[in-house]
């Protein structure tokens, strides 16, 4: 077993692109430096419905340097700097980014054993990617995750949804998304409220995750209630309940939010 450094490492970032099927990709990575930051596994983070990499802000370094991981961070297509989706939303879009998109990152990146780190839709795609590859997955960590269709997670989509038709709003949004702004709110919302993904689950995934799992949760979401964690980590692992948070605990609660991967990491 590996223990994290006693001091946070200095971390050095980087960013590119990388062609997928459908578009290129951009990429930041942050590699601390630290003896051990090649030899751990790196973490790679899945952005939820509206983000991007400039959406996690300082996250990814904090995490970094905590960890003496290499963390790696991309924007899906259609979303920040990557290229435009080609087309809409299939209902099965958080299985086919584990299956069509993580495979060539790997590769591109030379990436062989990882730890899949996910926010919100992105934890889904990373418990996809950890049942995908379950050789090489070494833990999974879920953030905000959602496990199925709730109607807290419908509520707070029409919520958000009504909220976008003010121009200022959406206006916000396009500093980070361009003008991919307003097909990034209809994808998340068009698919989300489609009867045909009412019956959307990771039940299956989740059966086929062979490694370690920490699902992390604020008390406040306003997209899941606890039922989403208590399913994701259920015989595979620990869920960790964050007080008075809401949907985005590594914004509201940064520091404990590390601290709790870098401990479950260490463990593992």
């Amino acid at each position: 077993m590996t223990t994290p450094p006693s001091q946070p490492a200095a971390v050095r970032d980087a960013e590119h692109f990388i062609q997928v099927e459908g578009g290129r990709l951009f990429v930041k990575e942050w590699r601390p430096d630290s003896p051990d930051g090649t030899a751990r596994p790196p973490i790679l983070l899945f952005h939820d419905s509206l983000g991007c990499v400039d959406l996690w802000r300082g996250f990814p370094a904090r995490l970094a340097a905590a960890t003496a991981r290499r963390v790696v961070a991309y924007d899906r297509l259609g979303f920040g700097r990557s290229d435009p989706h080609p087309g809409r939303l299939a209902l099965d879009f958080v299985a086919a980014e584990a299956r069509s998109v993580v495979p060539t990152l790997l590769d591109r990146l030379e990436i062989r054993d990882f730890v899949a780190c996910g926010h919100s839709v992105g934890g889904g795609m990373a418990v996809e990617t950890a049942a995908y590859f379950q050789s090489r997955c070494r833990a999974l960590v879920t953030i905000a995750a959602q496990a199925f269709v709730e109607d807290r997670t419908l509520a707070g989509i029409r919520v958000a949804e009504r909220g976008f038709q003010d121009p200022d709003q959406l206006a916000r949004l396009a500093k980070y998304q361009g003008d991919k702004a307003r097909w990034a709110v209809d994808a998340w919302t068009g698919a989300w409220l489609s009867p045909d993904f009412a019956g959307w689950t990771l039940d299956a995934a989740l059966a086929e995750v062979r490694c370690p799992v920490l699902a992390l949760h604020g008390d406040r979401d306003e997209y899941g209630s606890a039922e989403h964690p208590a399913r994701i980590a259920a015989g595979r692992g620990t869920v960790h309940m964050l007080p008075d948070t809401g949907h985005v605990p590594h914004r509201e609660r940064e520091d404990t939010v590390v601290e709790a991967i870098g401990s479950f990491l260490a463990r593992t």
